[in-house]
């Protein structure tokens, strides 16, 4: 086997056998596609705890089986028409990830969220990593040709591998998805796979089938695009990309009327009305604007400040029912304001001033102004921000609000009641007053419940609340809020703990909701 090695080794004269580059080249795409994975799947399935663990999980099985099976074929035929032919399949299996829209359509929605996930993300990515996880071994076959300087040939070529990795992690999670968007990049990706199996399959070829087997590799990638193409898999099913959501925005009738529906990944995030800004669409939106009414009746102009913009729903609200308020917005992702701005209605003349960073980073300054109002709505779905919700950041947010200033959150939990519990608890520690109103009134009963928690450091009068309806005719607060007692008895259903930054197991709470669980 030794002498098979050496004599494989030294016919390699081609100046374009460089096998530290060819390694550092498909370790660029390997964690191209795999970054690109979690934007990909994100429409279908959501971003969760459990979205990437599954997409980690599948890439990183599909790199060690492709590492042993490259072994065991180098072993037996290295070569640089093997070598070719690897990235041949690489790079068509990689132009079938763009197929996710059809194969999304084929997962029974019977089956668990967890084993959607994990079947869709291998589906689409175990194979190609089965591929590029076999050019490593084979690389290394055909490069050692001393087998004294093994160890230095051999680390030259991991370190290689190690660095294109870290480039194509870099490179795509800061700058590739939001520049060109993830079906561009798999399109991308494919090519430069099938660009070099065209090179290695040409370098490893006899001179009169060279020829053919570039016409042949041209017109499979040409075929591949133009079919691909055609059927529109390069199109993103996103209206906009960006390094946080993939944005989409469609019409749907509410109530008999038109509304705009801003989605971010697959989470409905708001329903905005171009013509009606006053229209509120959500239980924790009535209760939000229940709650500015009974700030506005102790002092005008307000000043608000909103954790997370979504549609700029309620700050369009809040602009059309109380004129002169300060409107101050947290916005993580600056596509989400651009498209507030180009599809939902929020006038360029808007005062709402909008901050495009994360809310930590926000409140971390000293304080500068107070507000009357700083409503949450940074919580997506099961993806929720811990550090949003720790001890820490309470105290910083108190910081920034007038003494008997509200800070309100909605937030979604189920039958077990694990997160709600501890936020209740966490709130409390920071102030002397939290009020839990769930925004169904069969929360005991359903699946899944949006709550809304109203924190201050002075008592809300609950008698004048019963006095407020918002405009739609509904007390909805006065009618849901828990009393003490209610509290009291979900904050004994199990042991509470609070949430700080060092010990936030947010994802693990609401893993039972997640999943569909019912109560023990």
């Amino acid at each position: 086997m030794e002498s098979t090695s050496q004599s494989s080794s030294s016919h390699i004269v081609s100046p374009l056998w460089r096998p530290t580059l060819i390694v550092f080249v498909s370790n660029v795409c390997v964690m191209v596609l795999e970054l690109v994975a979690g934007r990909i799947i994100a429409p279908y399935v959501g971003v969760s705890l459990y979205t990437w663990t599954s997409v980690i999980g599948v890439v990183l099985a599909g790199l060690s089986l492709g590492n042993y099976l490259g072994g065991r074929l180098a072993d037996r035929w290295a070569s640089l028409r093997l070598l070719g032919g690897v990235f041949l399949l690489g790079g068509l299996f990689s132009l079938g990830i763009l197929a996710a829209d059809a194969l999304s359509l084929r997962l029974p929605d019977a089956w668990p969220v967890v084993g959607r996930i994990l079947a869709f993300t291998a589906a689409l990515f175990f194979v190609p990593s089965v591929i590029l996880g076999a050019v490593s071994p084979m690389v290394v076959k055909l490069a050692v040709s001393d087998l004294a300087r093994t160890g230095s040939t051999v680390g030259g070529i991991s370190a290689a591998g190690t660095v294109g990795s870290i480039v194509g992690t870099f490179a795509t999670g800061f700058w590739l998805i939001s520049q060109f968007g993830t079906h561009i990049i798999v399109l991308s990706v494919s090519i430069v796979l099938l660009g070099m199996a065209v090179v290695f399959l040409l370098s490893g070829a006899r001179r009169p089938v060279q020829a053919s087997l570039l016409a042949l590799a041209a017109l499979m990638l040409a075929a591949g695009v133009f079919f691909i193409s055609g059927r529109g898999w390069l199109k993103s099913p996103c209206h906009m990309e960006t390094n946080y959501f993939c944005i989409k925005v469609r019409e749907e009738d509410q109530g008999g009327e038109t509304v705009r529906v801003l989605i971010l990944d697959r989470l409905v995030h708001s329903y905005t009305s171009l013509t009606n800004p006053k229209k509120l669409v959500y239980g924790y939106e009535q209760v939000y604007a229940e709650a500015t009414e009974y700030q506005a009746r102790r002092r005008q102009p307000l000043a608000a400040l909103f954790i997370g913009g979504g549609g700029y729903t309620f700050p369009r609200y809040m602009e059309a029912v109380f004129p002169g308020s300060r409107l101050d917005v947290i916005e993580i992702d600056p596509g989400v304001t651009q498209t507030a701005h180009e599809l939902l209605g929020l006038s360029p003349d808007s005062g709402v001033l909008s901050f495009n960073e994360d809310a930590r980073m926000f409140f971390k300054r000293p304080p500068t102004r107070s507000y009357d109002l700083i409503m949450g709505d940074a919580f997506n779905d099961y993806s929720v921000p811990y550090h949003l919700t720790t001890h820490e950041f309470n105290e910083r947010v108190r910081a920034w609000l007038t003494p008997d200033g509200l800070y309100m959150v909605n937030m979604i939990d189920g039958p077990r009641r694990d997160f709600l519990r501890a936020y209740i608890y966490t709130l409390r520690q920071t102030f002397a007053h939290v009020y839990l109103a769930p925004a169904v009134r069969s929360w005991r009963s359903s699946p899944r419940v949006t709550f809304v928690l109203i924190a201050s450091n002075a008592a809300l009068d609950l008698a004048e609340f019963a006095t407020i309806d918002a405009g739609d005719g509904e007390t909805f607060f006065a009618d849901q809020v828990l009393d003490e007692s209610e509290v009291a008895a979900i904050l004994e259903e199990k042991r509470v703990v609070a949430l700080t930054d060092r010990y936030a197991p947010i994802d693990q709470m609401l893993a039972p909701v997640f999943r569909g669980e019912q109560a023990p």
